[in-house]
């Protein structure tokens, strides 16, 4: 059995360590509040934007735009030689660029392990299927485990949680677009922690480019019989574009990019400090569990201690009798 010092000396480690988590929940906590704000604020304006962007994509028969509004391998290739927009190429998806996106810092449960495994997963798949898979990796967590596992590991990009920012979504957009505007990789996916609640984060793969169609509306309600007002209006799926469609892509694709990148971040960020929050939650009762089993183990063994010390007295004064 441990001597009354060692274990008084336990209790006292437990106790500091208890204070750390305790702090380091409450901590957690006031950030998440924050993060989880800015995310609910800027989802609707990324969904909007997203599907906004994907409606125009599959627009049949969209007009060509006027000669003047052209540049670059647009004017020198012409209307039909090339996609709406240079970002929107679909090609076969033969080379693929996941952006796997953790955290630099541990103490926050399985939030780095589940996604290090949804993107090795998902990489050796593709790579099965005769795909080539490239790994754009921030954090320094996703880092390591890639490393250690000889991914193939294109750019990390550090320093993305030091501020988080349109700027920063700005230059993680232009470091990912580069492959793809060079023809070196033909999609883009996000691979992030979608943020639930405080408690629930579920690992995603989104794809960023080429842009997905939107997801089908459900069959409508037969409309009611046409009135002469109605007509005059024209059709509710008619959209006009102003000034035309490729003045509006030029615009839009880019703008598309960064919100999705700067969405993902902040969804990753909120995910962090919802796992970090609820993992030091779990330390700080543990902790209290572990200080009460001690304190128990304490009490026990110094009562047994002072048990024995009145035995070894009362055995003294009776052999004094005699």
């Amino acid at each position: 059995m441990p001597s009354l010092k060692a274990i008084r000396k336990r209790i006292s480690s437990v106790q500091s360590t208890q204070k750390i988590t305790r702090a380091m929940k409450m901590v957690a906590g006031a950030k998440l509040n924050r993060a989880q704000q800015r995310i609910v604020e800027l989802r609707p304006y990324a969904t909007k934007t997203q599907q906004i962007l994907a409606s125009i994509v599959v627009e049949p028969n969209p007009k060509p735009p006027p000669r003047e509004l052209l540049e670059g391998a647009y004017a020198e290739a012409g209307w039909g030689e090339q996609p709406a927009h240079p970002l929107l190429a679909d090609r076969p998806e033969k080379r693929l660029l996941l952006v796997v996106i953790t955290s630099d810092r541990g103490l926050c449960g399985a939030f780095n392990t589940n996604i290090n495994k949804r993107a090795e997963r998902e990489w050796r798949e593709r790579a099965a299927a005769g795909q080539e898979p490239k790994l754009v990796i921030i954090g320094r967590k996703g880092r390591d485990y890639m490393t250690r596992r000889g991914a193939p590991i294109l750019e990390h990009l550090p320093g993305v949680w030091d501020k988080i920012d349109l700027e920063t979504a700005q230059r993680v957009g232009k470091a990912i677009l580069a492959p793809f505007d060079r023809k070196e990789v033909d999609a883009i996916y996000l691979v992030y922690n979608e943020f639930k609640s405080a408690m629930s984060q579920q690992v995603v793969v989104e794809r960023l480019l080429p842009v997905s169609p939107p997801i089908p509306p459900a069959p409508p309600i037969p409309p009611a019989p046409p009135t002469p007002h109605a007509d005059a209006a024209g059709g509710a799926d008619e959209l006009i574009y102003e000034p035309n469609e490729a003045a509006l892509l030029e615009r839009l694709v880019p703008m598309y990019v960064d919100v999705s990148i700067l969405r993902a971040l902040y969804e990753s960020q909120a995910s962090f400090f919802g796992a970090q929050m609820t993992a030091m939650d779990a330390a700080t009762k543990n902790a209290k569990e572990m200080i009460n089993a001690l304190t128990l183990q304490y009490n026990k063994a110094r009562q047994a201690a002072i048990t024995k010390e009145l035995m070894e007295i009362i055995g003294g004064s009776e052999a004094l009798k005699e």
